[in-house]
């Protein structure tokens, strides 16, 4: 198991990267993650949701994604509340206080997807969530040692040294873990490392002195990460706002509050020619040839603040202006004419008018579509495929004009009637190629094609990534460890 010091130490990318290395090697390897937190999820072929980390990982051992890599998800709602999803399946809402009562209960199921995933795996790679060292939550734990102790697995630690502190991180949360935790542990990676790695040796002595623990390998800043999908919202921070006279297709994206999925955008940012600038809050949305309005865990009070930012005004302008307006799942029941959740779904029962481009309203409705999806777009007769991810069901004048066919005869979207603006519910558009190509062609007409193969990028970087901590980690001893549950 990859415990780290903190959040954003970079786990999943370590377990990606060694999901793939020891794929390599022959072995049958499989992601675990008992708990996630995350707005940004992947829909599994047996139809469930699992976080979008353990999908990559997933794809890095070669093996399909499967609910039971990420049996507990978490899927915030508000500032203390999130969606609960066990197994795939949405179990309800809780707040912090109710999780944390719930938590414990949830282990059994944890446990038997634990016990699955290894019945078909020569070897298990499972990612901790924030730190052990949380000590206020230990009780019930099933995201770190709780689960370590439950499973009988042996751990590693992470630090990222590129936010400091990383040696008082190490002591320290061994420091404050109980004698049977600290036994578990058997080594530590140093990750973000920048520079020359020889300025760390000292350090070594010094952790094993007050820890006992070796180093297992300090791992240099992979400057390729960019290229892989984001798991964490904190990854679209401090986006540059690109010049309007740069010559490429600006596509710009409001952040919202509870944005979701947003790994739709990565494809996007692949393309040499485009550039996807997000909005931050406090300011006006700039001038973009598409404005892009992103899925999002909660509809109505993404609306609302997208509405405090006066950028409800700045997406009508560029509308009247001629711009080109696209709406994703959540997006897309904004840009309607009203948008009602009578059972409070999703937050207090109420009714709300959407943005009035599409002639087009949603009920937020209690079943909650998770497909795999096949089709083509209706204007350009692009093939392509995705996902749904959604609650609601939307009906409306400008339905009678879908924006995609899909397989089996099945309608998705809305156009207006001039075209100009567009919504789906459908998730992962713009992984495909084909889809990608077409569209970005309306955008700027006689683009020709970049070349770009996204999904191909997408394994060739998981290589690149398994390369890079190959030539650092003992991987070996990794192993050793992992098949014995002792450092031999």
């Amino acid at each position: 198991m990859i415990q780290g010091t903190g959040s954003d130490v970079g786990k999943s990318l370590l377990v990606a990267g060694l999901c793939r290395a020891f794929t390599r090697k022959g072995l049958k390897v499989r992601p675990f993650k008992p708990q996630n937190m995350s707005n940004n999820a992947a829909v599994t072929a047996d139809g469930g949701e699992i976080g979008r980390a353990q999908a990559l990982q997933a794809i890095a051992c070669r093996v399909p994604p499967s609910v039971h890599m990420n049996p507990v998800l978490l899927k915030p709602q508000s500032e203390v509340g999130a969606q609960v999803v066990v197994q795939g399946r949405m179990q309800g809402n809780a707040d912090a206080r109710a999780y944390t009562a719930l938590k414990a209960r949830l282990l059994p199921a944890v446990l038997d997807s634990f016990r699955r995933l290894s019945a078909e795996a020569d070897l298990l790679l499972v990612e901790g969530a924030g730190s052990p060292a949380e000590v206020n939550l230990r009780a019930g734990d099933i995201a770190n040692m709780g689960f370590a102790e439950a499973a009988d697995i042996p751990v590693l630690l992470v630090a990222d040294i590129n936010r400091g502190g990383a040696i008082a991180a190490i002591v320290g949360t061994h420091g404050l873990l109980t004698a049977t935790e600290q036994a578990r542990i058997k080594g530590y990676l140093i990750n973000k490392f920048r520079g020359d790695v020889r300025l760390f040796d000292p350090a070594l002595d010094v952790i094993r002195d007050r820890t006992g623990l070796d180093c297992l390998g300090v791992v240099p800043w992979f400057a390729e990460a960019h290229r892989l999908p984001a798991e964490d919202a904190m990854a679209l921070e401090d986006q540059p706002v690109a010049a309007s006279s740069d010559g490429k297709i600006r596509i710009v994206v409001p952040r919202l509050p509870r944005i979701a999925n947003f790994d739709d955008l990565d494809p996007l940012r692949a393309e040499p020619d485009v550039s996807v600038t997000i909005a931050e809050p406090g300011a006006p949305l700039p001038p973009a040839n598409l404005i892009l309005l992103p899925g999002s865990k909660a509809t109505i009070a993404d609306l609302k603040a997208l509405r405090r930012e006066g950028w409800d005004i700045d997406i009508l302008a560029h509308r009247r202006r001629g711009g080109r307006v696209l709406g994703l799942c959540a997006g897309y029941q904004m840009l309607g004419t009203r948008v009602a959740d009578p059972r409070g779904i999703e937050g207090p029962p109420e009714t709300v008018p959407g943005l009035g481009l599409l002639d087009v309203e949603t009920v937020l409705t209690g079943d909650k579509a998770l497909t795999l999806v096949e089709g083509r777009d209706r204007a350009t007769g692009a093939a392509l495929r995705g996902y749904e991810m959604h609650v609601g069901v939307t009906s409306g004048v400008d339905t009678k004009r879908p924006m995609l066919a899909l397989a089996g005869g099945r309608a998705d979207g809305a156009v207006s009637g001039d075209g100009q603006v567009q919504g789906c519910y459908v998730h992962g558009l713009f992984a495909d190629d084909g889809f990608r190509t077409a569209y970005l062609a309306l955008l700027r007409a006689g683009r020709s094609t970049s070349g770009v193969r996204y999904e191909q990028q997408v394994d060739a970087t998981l290589d690149a990534l398994a390369d890079h901590l190959e030539r650092v980690v003992d991987v070996a001893r990794v192993l050793r460890i992992a098949r014995s549950g002792q450092d031999q």
